[in-house]
């Protein structure tokens, strides 16, 4: 993995190597160069550990995602704002099978952090929800609940967030 800015000292010097190959006449070249620099500069913005755990958590592999993750030795450094966001966001997901403090503790950080997906915003508060709802704190949980139903604009959590509501008359 590289770091952020490597990537983007990366993607200027390939653009520059791609103009002089326009300037000598290799257009071909040139095209893929200015390319190979794009990637450069979507990896910068979408990072490829955080891709390629997100590939592993699709397929329930927690374990897989969790190696992946680990390779981010110091997110802050490594990782946009957005992208640490994801990077806690992952880590609260994986986390709320286990130890539901730590991921508690990782999803609030997400949230502060920013999530670019107004669905992944609302998983994170539904996730809160359900800790808050196992912590007995239910007037946090229900307001969770309410934010997460806003943010759900395709409605893909309706039936979560209907079972939630239905938990929390029993508490």
């Amino acid at each position: 993995m590289f770091n952020k800015n490597i990537k983007l000292v990366l993607a200027v010097a390939v653009f520059a190597f791609a103009i002089y190959q326009f300037y000598e006449g290799y257009i071909g070249n040139g095209i893929l160069l200015i390319l190979l620099a794009g990637i450069f500069v979507f990896l910068y913005f979408k990072n490829e550990i955080i891709l390629l755990a997100f590939l592993r958590l699709r397929k329930q592999d927690f374990e897989g995602a969790k190696k992946w993750l680990s390779k981010i030795k110091n997110p802050e450094a490594a990782l946009v704002t957005k992208q640490q966001g994801y990077y806690n966001y992952l880590h609260g997901l994986m986390l709320s099978q286990t130890n539901i403090s730590q991921a508690e503790k990782y999803l609030r950080k997400a949230l502060k952090l920013g999530l670019s997906m107004k669905q992944d915003e609302a998983m994170a508060r539904l996730n809160l929800a359900g800790i808050a709802m196992t912590k007995r704190r239910k007037r946090e949980a229900q307001t969770y609940l309410n934010e997460a139903k806003k943010l759900d604009k395709h409605n893909m959590l309706t039936d979560q967030i209907r079972m939630m509501k239905e938990q929390m008359k029993r508490i």
